[in-house]
This record gives structure tokens, C-alpha cells and sequence, in this order.
């Protein structure tokens, strides 16, 4: 009796050791989030909003190539290029802008992604050139004394080439997965008018990329896009529960 109270204590103790061991291993397994794997590469879509703008409104037509790619977790590069030609018949005025136009800046991603998730929700800037020309078709001269009624339409057909635009643009904006590697998108801009080239006894009241003028130097504009991801390498980022809760109690 004696030497099997001694062998089942021994047992006992071998037994509490492998619980012991197995507790541990459940405790990290526990404390432990997966390795998280974060796809890098290229993204390249169209502006929606310029194509289906040509439907609707006759006297427009642009095209808008957009792309991105991904540096850090949070920093992506941007750029977009297009085309515009917009025909403005204002009041005293009817005339045609046509030209090309490039933006290039950087995006900053607000939005903390869960496992597998790439959304985007993001602020950025831009710095814009536009080389384009100006074709005055029509005018109307302002008549100060409506006595004598409205002052006859004057068509000119003058064109002034060789214009050119430089602006400054903060972007706000979000981009969601809605397919594999298919991402859609919508964005808004405010935009500051850093340098032009004017014409003479003109004005450029409308910069293609810029669109129309406001307030002399100031701007707005907005795209919807669909673009294409194109992963080029991964990385994986270990994150600890521990630190995770500990943040969210701070």
C-alpha cells in the first residue's frame, strides 16, 4: 500500500504538470490575435462621374484615368490624369475651354481595417498643372440703358492657345471593396488657384481639372470612381491582445 500511494502521488504530480503546461498554452493562444497579412500594390480605375456627366450635359466631354499606390500601412502615392472640353454659355458670354491636366499628391487612410478588410477613408493633397485653350464663339456687350433694347450677339471665333494653370487641392474622400481586388470610391475637393496664364482681354473662367472659378482663386470638384487593385507583395503585422485592450482602456 505504501508503494502505491507513493506511485499514484507521483502520477498526481506528473498529471498537474501537463495541466499546468496546457493552461500556459491556452493562455497565449488566448492572449495571441493572428498574424495579419496586408496586400501592397497598384490601383487603377476611371472617374464614373465624367463619363456618365457626357449623358446628361451636351456641352461637355472628359475623361479621368485615377491610380494609387500603397507605401505604408496608412500612406498611399495618388495621381490622376484627364481631359476635358466644356462649353460655358453665360449671360454675355458663350466660349469653349479644351485641355489636359495631371494631379499628383499623396492619400492618408483614417480608417483601421479589420482582419481581411481594405477600406478606405482618407484625406490627401494635391498639386495640379493644366495646359489647355480658349475659344471665344460668342458675345454679347452689357447695355447700361435698356431704352434702346438688347445689344446684338457678336460672333468671334478668337482662340487663345498656349494657356496654362497651376493649383493646390485638399481631398477627402473613401474607397470601398466590393469584389475582389474592385474597389469603388467617391471623393470631394476644395481647390486654391496658385498661378495661371491669363489672355488678353479674357479671363479663364473655366480650367479643365480645376473646373469653374469661384471667387477668383478658389474651386470645387467631386468624382466617383470603380478602380482595379493589382497586389504586388504582402506583409504580415503582428498585433497583442494585451496592448490592444490596454489602449482601448486608455
Amino acid at each position: 500500500m505504501k508503494y502505491i500511494s507513493k506511485f499514484s502521488f507521483s502520477i498526481y504530480l506528473v498529471l498537474l504538470s501537463f495541466m499546468s503546461n496546457a493552461q500556459e498554452k491556452s493562455t497565449v493562444k488566448k492572449d495571441t490575435i493572428p498574424a495579419k497579412t496586408e496586400r501592397y500594390g497598384l490601383r487603377l480605375g476611371v472617374d464614373l462621374f465624367k463619363l456618365t456627366r457626357m449623358l446628361y450635359e451636351k456641352d461637355y466631354r472628359g475623361i479621368e484615368l485615377v491610380g494609387d499606390y500603397r507605401l505604408t500601412r496608412r500612406h498611399f502615392l495618388a495621381a490622376e490624369i484627364g481631359n476635358e472640353e466644356k462649353t460655358v454659355d453665360d449671360d454675355q458670354l458663350n466660349f469653349t475651354t479644351s485641355g489636359t491636366y495631371l494631379k499628383a499628391g499623396f492619400d492618408y487612410n483614417t480608417y483601421e481595417n479589420w482582419l481581411n478588410m481594405e477600406n478606405i477613408i482618407s484625406i490627401g493633397l494635391r498639386y495640379g498643372v493644366s495646359s489647355f485653350s480658349q475659344t471665344l464663339n460668342n458675345y454679347q456687350i452689357y447695355n447700361t440703358n435698356p431704352y434702346f433694347g438688347e445689344a446684338p450677339i457678336i460672333t468671334s471665333g478668337e482662340k487663345f492657345d498656349g494657356l496654362s494653370a497651376q493649383w493646390i487641392e485638399v481631398i477627402a474622400g473613401t474607397k470601398v471593396k466590393v469584389f475582389n481586388n474592385v474597389f469603388v470610391g467617391f471623393n470631394f475637393s476644395l481647390k486654391y488657384l496658385v498661378t495661371q496664364k491669363v489672355p488678353d482681354n479674357f479671363d479663364n473662367l473655366y480650367i479643365p481639372g480645376f473646373n469653374r472659378t469661384y471667387d477668383g482663386n478658389f474651386g470645387v470638384g467631386f468624382n466617383y470612381t470603380v478602380s482595379y487593385f493589382i497586389p504586388l507583395y504582402k506583409s504580415t503585422v503582428k498585433a497583442n491582445a494585451k496592448s490592444d485592450k490596454k489602449a482601448k482602456k486608455k
